[in-house]
């Protein structure tokens, strides 16, 4: 079964000046009882921040989060003593776990784009931790490309907490791919850019595919697209 949601159901937040952000589940002022979660993914913010701004430090415990950069360059400070630059085509991961806290800067004079994902970890207690890896991944052609996962069969890929593997793909038009799933697994697409078709249906920029009971995953490329893909699991017991 696919859940078809249009871009303009996101929730849109400029909450200051130099944020412009786009709400894909309930989060800070936004909330809908209906859109919590997708299995352990909590979070999925779409994020724009002007030059010379950013997040000041501020406090996260119990959640795996994950932020993918496409455009732009990220300034990270935390209490664990990380002091690095996030550029474009990087991902990085945190276990907030007992607790952390940590801040994100825009310290150059271009606009910043992220994605940052929020995850329910595997297992409560524990210790914070930090993972950064180049995966160039926004040059990669017609495939999936796994950027994070806590399945271990995967290799040379940013590891987190959670029986979950986030991909990406570039696709040229009229390309296909295919992902194999299980009924028992959830499987969630959004689109960066251009169109596809997922089992049939048509997503454009920013439309999302929430999908459940299926055993293959289908993607053909009406026009050139870029989009994040997500494996879930579909029942808590396999967070």
């Amino acid at each position: 079964m696919l859940k078809y949601i249009p871009a303009t159901d996101r929730h849109h937040a400029v909450p200051v000046s130099w944020l412009s952000s786009y709400f894909l589940f309930s989060f800070a002022d936004y909330h809908d009882p209906q859109n919590i979660h997708f299995g352990p993914l909590r979070v999925f913010n779409d994020d724009s921040i002007a030059p010379n701004s950013g997040f000041p430090q501020h406090p996260h415990s119990e959640m795996e989060i994950v932020t993918l950069v496409l455009d732009g360059e990220v300034t990270h400070e935390d209490t664990m003593g990380n002091q690095t630059t996030i550029p474009k085509g990087e991902v990085q991961r945190m276990t907030a776990g007992t607790g952390l806290a940590h801040g994100e800067m825009n310290r150059t004079d271009k606009p910043l784009h992220i994605y940052q994902l929020w995850f329910v970890p595997n297992q409560k207690g524990l210790a914070p931790s930090y993972e950064q890896k180049d995966l160039d991944f926004l040059d990669t052609k017609n495939e999936l490309v796994p950027l994070v996962s806590g399945q271990k069969v995967l290799e040379d890929v940013v590891y987190m907490n959670s029986n979950s593997t986030i991909y990406w793909a570039n696709l040229k038009e009229d390309k296909e791919i295919e992902f194999k799933t299980f009924p028992i697994r959830n499987t969630f697409i959004y689109v960066k850019e251009g169109t596809i078709y997922v089992n049939g249906t048509e997503l454009g920029p920013n439309d999302q595919a929430r999908m459940t009971d299926e055993h293959v995953v289908q993607i053909r490329a009406r026009k050139d697209a870029q989009l994040i893909l997500i494996d879930l699991p579909g029942t808590e017991a396999n967070y």
